[in-house]
């Protein structure tokens, strides 16, 4: 009888922990604010880079060239992390407000955009690291 009398509680503290659609879409919201943050870092060094480029930045001497490029290294993957820990959360909040069967018409469409998560998780870093190589090129081939 006792096991089954901790059961019960166990569950019942599982449904007392398990978060309402409101407050599953105002963590939507902040993830997707931080993802937006999270990418003012990079696309504001790689302008920037992009700029002292035509000033003179490849002529540079090397020292000043490899910290240009640990400067946009470091943002970048700091970036990148931040949107793939963000993007996974907006993942499983998808995932939460199917499970709790939340039908309202913003649980819908953030549920029918869970598809372009993946574009923030992928396709993102994967053109910051093009960009990266193509910034790199310009600034150390001859």
């Amino acid at each position: 009888m006792v096991p089954a009398v901790l059961g019960a509680a166990r569950i019942a503290q599982r449904l007392d922990l398990a978060m309402t659609e409101q407050q599953l879409i105002t963590h939507w919201t902040q993830a997707r604010n931080h993802i937006i943050v999270a990418q003012l870092g990079p696309i504001f060094l790689l302008t920037l880079t992009v700029a002292f480029l035509q000033f003179g930045l490849a002529d540079a001497g090397l020292p000043v060239r490899i910290a240009a490029a640990g400067i946009l290294l470091a943002t970048g993957v700091l970036g990148a992390l931040a949107q793939i820990a963000c993007a996974n959360e907006g993942a499983a909040i998808v995932r939460d407000l199917v499970a709790i069967g939340a039908d309202s018409a913003l649980s819908r469409t953030v549920v029918a955009s869970a598809a372009w998560i993946n574009v923030v998780r992928i396709g993102t870093p994967a053109l910051f690291t093009v960009i990266f190589v193509v910034l790199l090129i310009a600034l150390f081939a001859p």
